[in-house]
C-alpha cells in the first residue's frame, strides 16, 4: 500500500476541538494544512493557510476552490444535509478525498441496540434542509448520504462515539471534572461498575489522518476501545487528578427518575438502565481498531483535559453554562434525600 506522506489538506472548520486535533496533528506530520472557516468559533492554527468564509454562501465556495486542489478534504462540521451536499459537490475534482466525521447517532437502532458498520441509518434524505421534518439525529445520516453522493471522489466516512479531550465543544468531563474540584459530596449516578466506551479526539484525528494518507475510503465507527473505562473509575480518576476531597455518592437509577434528573445532561453520560439505552455503550469499533485505531487510556485524557480547565480557568460555572449539570441546589435536595432515605449523613 502506497501512504502518502505529504498531503495537502483541506479542513473546513479546523479552529475548535476534533477540527482542530485535525489541524495540529496534521501540522506536526509535516502536511501542508489549509482551513476554511468564518473566523468565529475559535483561533486558528499557526502554520495552517487560512482562507475565510462561510460554506453555506455559493460565492465563498467558488473563491475557495479556484486555482486550488488537496489530497483530502476533511469536514468535522457539517450538520445540515443540503449545506454538506453544496460544499461536497463544490470540491469535487478539487481533492481526491471528502472524510466527514459523522456521529453513531446516525444509525436508526442506536442507543437501544449494538451497531456497527453494517447497520442501518436512520432516514434521511441528501438535500434535507434545516427545517427538514425528520429527527435531529438523522441529519448526520442525511450528510453522509450527502456526501457519497454529490463528491466524485473516495468519501471516508468516521462515525465517533461520546468524544471527550482538551477543548471539549459540549462540557461534558469538564462538568465532572470543575464540579468534583469544588469538593464535598458529588451526586454520583446509576451503579459505579457499568462500563463506558470514551474515545478521545486527538485519538480519533490521528486514525483519519493515517486512513487519508492510506488512500481509504468506506466508513468506520470510531466509538474506543469497548469498557475502557467504568462511571466509577471515571469519577475516581476526577477525584484523583484534581486532589479533591470530594466523595462520589452513588444514587440509583429509579431515585433519580423519581426526582426528575435528566438523563445525558444535568449528569452527563449517565443514561437509566433500561432497554432503550442498553447499546448506549456498546457500538463495536472492531473494524476501526482492525484498521489501526490507537486509543490512549481514558485516565491520560482526563488528566490532559485538568490540565487544559486550569489554563483556560474553566470553572464550575462556566461549565454549566454549556447546558450540562445540575443545579447545586437541586443536587443538595437530592443528596440529603437519599441519605435521609438510608439513614445516614452523606449530604452533610
Amino acid at each position: 500500500m502506497i501512504m502518502i506522506e505529504d498531503m495537502r489538506l483541506l479542513v473546513i472548520g479546523g479552529s475548535v476541538f476534533l477540527g482542530r486535533a485535525f489541524v495540529t496533528r496534521a501540522l506536526r506530520q509535516g502536511h501542508r494544512v489549509t482551513t476554511f472557516n468564518r473566523g468565529r468559533s475559535g483561533t486558528d492554527v499557526p502554520g495552517a493557510e487560512v482562507i475565510r468564509g462561510d460554506r453555506e454562501n455559493a460565492a465563498d465556495l467558488r473563491r475557495l476552490v479556484e486555482g486550488r486542489r488537496w489530497d483530502a478534504v476533511i469536514d468535522t462540521c457539517g450538520y445540515v444535509p443540503r449545506v454538506v451536499g453544496r460544499s461536497a459537490r463544490a470540491l469535487s475534482g478539487h481533492a481526491d478525498t471528502y472524510l466527514f466525521v459523522s456521529s453513531v447517532h446516525a444509525y436508526a437502532d442506536w442507543p437501544a441496540h449494538r451497531v456497527d458498520e453494517s447497520s442501518a441509518l436512520l432516514p434521511c434524505p441528501p438535500d434535507a434542509g434545516p427545517d427538514a421534518d425528520v429527527p435531529y439525529n438523522a441529519f448526520k445520516a442525511g450528510c453522509e448520504r450527502a456526501v457519497e453522493s454529490g463528491f466524485d471522489g473516495r468519501a471516508l466516512i468516521l462515525n465517533p462515539g461520546l468524544i471527550i479531550g482538551p477543548g471539549e465543544q459540549v462540557p461534558r468531563l469538564t462538568w465532572w471534572l470543575t464540579r468534583i474540584a469544588t469538593g464535598g459530596p458529588v451526586l454520583a449516578p446509576g451503579d459505579p461498575g457499568r462500563a463506558m466506551q470514551l474515545i478521545d479526539a486527538r485519538d480519533i484525528a490521528e486514525f483519519g489522518l493515517a486512513r487519508l494518507a492510506a488512500g481509504a475510503a468506506g466508513r468506520s465507527l470510531v466509538s474506543g476501545v469497548p469498557g475502557n473505562t467504568t462511571f466509577g473509575a471515571l469519577l475516581d480518576e476526577c477525584v484523583r487528578v484534581t486532589g479533591s476531597d470530594a466523595v462520589p455518592t452513588w444514587v440509583d437509577d429509579t431515585f433519580l427518575l423519581e426526582r426528575d434528573v435528566a438523563a445525558w445532561t444535568e449528569l452527563p453520560m449517565w443514561t437509566p438502565d433500561g432497554p432503550e439505552d442498553a447499546g448506549v455503550w456498546l457500538p463495536s469499533s472492531a473494524k476501526a481498531l482492525e484498521e489501526g485505531l490507537r486509543c490512549r487510556p481514558v485516565a491520560d485524557t482526563v488528566r490532559d483535559m485538568w490540565s487544559w480547565i486550569r489554563e483556560e480557568n474553566i470553572t464550575a460555572d462556566r461549565a454549566t453554562e454549556g447546558g450540562q449539570g445540575i443545579a447545586p441546589d437541586k443536587e443538595r435536595r437530592i443528596l440529603a434525600a437519599w441519605a435521609a432515605a438510608h439513614g445516614n449523613d452523606t449530604a452533610d
